[in-house]
């Protein structure tokens, strides 16, 4: 039987894991205490990551794996490939009954800076977005509502309100659209960056600092699907740190970024 691709390995992995969320998820029954929320968020986190790692480990035993639910070892920083993975994204949103959480699953080559074999899969939406996807060129900007910023519900940059503003009225001048720009907020990364792949938002901004587990798949499968992610100031991020941290990032329809950059510089001084 023919070895799996790379990517083929991280969409199927990462769907299984989807898959033993939902059936754990479906064992609690309705969630009306947060003593249960946080056993069934604790056991989720656990088992997809247990799951995850049994997959790599035995398909591809000579690499590194990050995963936000294991021990770090700076070994990774000298390996040659290096699995980033985030077993479940949006623990908060999963222990409350909701579909916005996703399972990460992404490979990084530091020889060459390359971040490919990612996947994000939205086991709640019945939906895995994936390298492997035949895409189209993003659709153009709407003109029927207002553009939509996706950002964190608890951690929204604290200059995005004035960016807006800014933005707002840049498109307007350019002769894009009248309808204004408007902040949405969505659960998990992978989630958000759906949310612009499927065409009911435009861009997401993050400024406040997270992982590079939250970021690695959702970046790779942004980039796939013709957007453009990036640092704030345009800069490509880079994985496979010490400590792993990234400190911002956008992903941003192509015919948008350089607007919103220019908005987000300008809300900032």
């Amino acid at each position: 039987m023919p070895t799996r691709s790379d990517a083929e390995l991280s969409r199927d992995v990462a769907q299984e894991a989807g898959q033993l969320l939902l059936e754990l998820r479906s064992t609690f029954g309705p969630i009306d205490d947060k003593d249960a929320a946080n056993s069934l968020r604790k056991q989720g986190d656990r088992q997809a990551h247990e799951l995850i790692m049994e997959r790599l480990t035995a398909a591809r035993p000579g690499d590194a794996i990050l995963s936000e639910e294991g021990k770090d070892d700076d070994a990774r920083l000298t390996a040659q490939r290096l699995w980033i993975v985030d077993p479940l994204d949006g623990t908060y949103e999963y222990g409350q009954g909701r579909a916005d959480f996703a399972v990460h699953i992404a490979l990084w080559e530091p020889a060459g800076a390359i971040l490919s074999a990612c996947t994000v899969d939205l086991p709640a939406q019945g939906l895995t977005r994936s390298v492997l996807d035949v895409v189209d060129a993003p659709a153009p900007l709407p003109t029927d509502r207002p553009i939509r910023i996706v950002a964190s519900r608890s951690r929204p940059p604290a200059t995005l309100p004035a960016a807006v503003e800014l933005l707002a009225a840049s498109l307007a001048e350019a002769g894009i659209t009248d309808q204004g720009v408007e902040i949405i907020d969505v659960g998990s990364v992978g989630a958000k960056v759906n949310e612009i792949i499927a065409g009911r938002a435009e861009a997401y901004v993050h400024d406040t600092g997270f992982y590079e587990w939250d970021v690695a798949a959702p970046y790779g499968v942004a980039s796939h699907y013709g957007f453009v992610p990036s640092h704030v100031d345009g800069s490509a991020v880079l994985f496979n740190a010490m400590p792993p941290y990234v400190t911002d990032l956008t992903v941003s329809h192509p015919a948008l970024v350089d607007l919103l950059r220019d908005a987000l510089r300008r809300a900032r001084s």
